[in-house]
């Protein structure tokens, strides 16, 4: 039986739900909503009903938008024949940050990961499949994690594009800018030597 009253353990089994909330996290965050003013519980609720029925997927890419295609696709300065593919929509934040790339994006929303149950009819690809059958892009680049699940991913969209006359491009990884080799471990390191460079 839960100490609680049945509205505040309510609220915080909700707030279990987010990833990274754990009951501790989600008990201080049920009080202070608790302890705030009638208005600023009445705009958290509503920000959160205001996002659910406000946002969609762009029908180009799969960024989440409020207006459709989204502020990538409808840009007229972005090169539209160059596409970033990423795992998450979190992803273009990182992407975008650099100021180096001024192409648009492609979001898959997931890796494969057999064990999870997601295989490639689960990722949202097939946009994307189509513009480069159509051909409306000359390269894709391919900026999934390097982990395991995001190098099968990449792997196979590279399979599945490979019969089309469109550049596939994968990010390069290796020792982050910063670190020291000391501590770079075996696949950092080989990584890095494979995706090695003139100078």
């Amino acid at each position: 039986m839960s100490r609680y009253a049945e509205p505040m353990a309510r609220l915080i089994e909700e707030l279990k739900k987010l990833p990274g909330v754990g009951t501790k996290s989600a008990q201080r965050f049920a009080f202070h909503i608790l302890r705030s003013t009638d208005d600023d519980a009445a705009a958290l609720a509503e920000a959160v009903r205001g996002l659910k029925e406000s946002l969609r997927l762009c029908s180009i890419c799969n960024n989440v938008t409020d207006v459709d295609p989204c502020a990538y696709c409808a840009s007229p300065t972005r090169n539209q024949r160059l596409v970033c593919v990423v795992e998450e929509p979190t992803n273009i934040e990182s992407v975008e940050r650099t100021r180096a790339f001024q192409g648009i994006y492609h979001v898959l929303h997931g890796t494969l990961s057999p064990l999870h149950g997601v295989g490639p009819e689960q990722l949202r690809a097939g946009t994307l499949v189509a513009r480069v059958e159509r051909g409306e892009i000359d390269e894709v680049i391919l900026a999934t994690s390097p982990t395991l699940e995001g190098e099968a991913t990449a792997n196979w969209l590279a399979s599945a594009l490979r019969g089309f006359p469109v550049r596939i491009t994968r990010i390069a990884t290796g020792v982050p800018a910063g670190s020291d080799i000391e501590y770079a471990d075996e696949v950092t390191m080989a990584r890095a030597l494979e995706g090695r460079r003139e100078v």
